[in-house]
């Protein structure tokens, strides 16, 4: 197959240091490529992904009207030089507007919660067949199928064999929180549980220094940092994350929003380590409760999953990773999504 892929023109591919959905993009494109596709990358200019073809967008911002416009042209254009046969856009919706009455079958993916006025207005104009969507989770997906439209939920992959399997841990090995320091990744939740039970916590990811979020990391974490066993690494690089999670005994991330996918959680889960968080968004799809960790919904419950740990078998967190969030598990739902697309399109012809 010829495929087509479509990255916000803000973002490169892959990205320089941290990323997420550029890294997804990319990994994508590598193994699609390695398995014999055919890859067009439209992104921004100076992406180094490997493709068959690169085409950059003109237009900077996906906020600007008159860019929006400039890029539906360039990917018209791309689409007329590469001859796709399926187009999955990971951009913005309206870049697809001149391509939906056509004959090539697009997949729109989505990793946040989708605008349900713009999902109706594509799924009214485009052609029967032409286009599909999925979203990062079941959740984002089942929100998306409001709106219209065929959805299915398809995870985000990582690095597998990047992160090691930590069989066990030490006695004394801390809970770790390995995310944005922020209200809505309960961090606050986290200190209070790793006080509660007489653990230490390293927390690692950065923080606010301004407005509401810096507020509270200034009065809700800033004061704990160094007390009761409390740590405070800042930013980890790959490496560094590795360890952090291959020697917590859990992740302890207590989200307060809905989680669109969190690939953090899944990464945990890579190393061995069981995560306890809320049941909010995607979270149940990836923690199975009492299996891979606990979803919890107070610091007493978080305080009682604690204290359950020991009947998590770290090697069945690991097997989940393998099975559900690993490339070429996640890569081949892609490729079957990609071919039923244009069966369905000749079908209906």
């Amino acid at each position: 197959m010829r495929i087509l892929i479509t990255a916000d023109p803000e973002i490169e591919v892959p990205p320089r240091l941290y990323g997420g959905i550029e890294r997804i993009i990319d990994g994508l494109a590598r193994r699609l490529r390695a398995g014999g596709q055919k890859v067009c990358l439209v992104a921004k200019p100076g992406s180094q992904c490997p493709a068959d073809a690169f085409h950059p967008w003109p237009g900077a911002s996906s906020l600007s009207r008159t860019d929006t416009v400039r890029n539906g042209l360039a990917l018209w254009r791309a689409v007329r030089a590469f001859k796709p046969d399926v187009i999955h856009s990971f951009s913005r919706i309206a870049y697809l507007a001149p391509l939906l009455r056509g004959s090539i079958p697009i997949v729109m993916s989505f990793q946040r919660d989708p605008t349900m006025r713009t999902v109706g207005t594509a799924v009214k104009l485009a052609a029967p067949e032409v286009l599909r969507f999925t979203g990062c989770s079941d959740y984002i997906a089942t929100v998306g199928r409001r709106a219209g439209g065929d959805w299915r939920g398809i995870p985000n992959f990582f690095e597998i064999d990047s992160l090691n399997f930590s069989p066990t841990v030490a006695a004394d090995a801390p809970l770790c929180f390995l995310s944005r320091v922020e209200s809505i990744k309960g961090a606050d939740w986290a200190i209070e549980i790793a006080r509660r039970t007489g653990h230490r916590l390293v927390i690692a990811g950065n923080h606010a220094d301004s407005g509401a979020e810096g507020d509270y990391w200034r009065t809700k974490i800033e004061p704990w940092i160094g007390r009761d066993g409390i740590e405070y690494v800042g930013p980890v690089d790959d490496v560094q994350k590795n360890k952090v999670l291959g020697e917590a005994r859990a992740m302890v991330v207590p989200i307060q929003w809905n989680e669109p996918f969190g690939i953090v959680f899944a990464e945990a889960l890579g190393c061995g380590t069981p995560v306890i968080s809320c049941p909010r968004g995607s979270l149940p799809e990836i923690v199975r409760q009492g299996v891979d960790g606990f979803l919890i919904k107070s610091i007493d419950e978080g305080c009682e999953a604690v204290a359950k740990l020991g009947t998590i078998d770290r090697a069945g967190c690991r097997r989940r990773a393998e099975q559900e969030y690993s490339p070429d598990v996640v890569v081949a739902r892609y490729v079957e999504l990609y071919e039923s697309a244009r069966s369905a399109l000749k079908s209906r012809r």
